[in-house]
């Protein structure tokens, strides 16, 4: 399994360490929110809201250099869409990968 880092946010920013701050504290605000409600609409067999709970965290996994893991997410939201939780426990571990990484940001 791959493992989240800031290589993409480095690449991306340079050697601007404000814009590297920015972005970090916009996954660090908006991650847990977005997974806290991702983990709600399943709980409630919401998997159209779901669907689009990971849309929203795909793009983050991304930033996170996740790309193995942003190809699962474009899957598994097609997947819920069609109600199929195939991929719900490797989304669950990609998710606490990266609820550990910013935690220790």
């Amino acid at each position: 399994m791959e493992h989240p880092s800031l290589n993409y946010i480095k690449a991306l920013s340079g050697d601007d360490e404000v814009f590297q701050a920015k972005l970090i504290a916009v996954i660090k605000a908006e991650l847990p929110d977005e997974i806290s409600e991702y983990d709600e609409n399943m709980r409630n067999f919401a998997f159209a809201k779901a669907a689009e709970n990971v849309h929203k965290i795909k793009h983050k996994l991304c930033i996170l250099s996740l790309e193995e893991s942003y190809e699962l997410a474009v899957e598994f939201e097609e997947q819920l869409k069609e109600g199929d939780i195939k991929h719900k426990e490797k989304f669950k571990s990609i998710l606490q990968a990266c609820t550990d990484f910013i935690s220790n940001l």
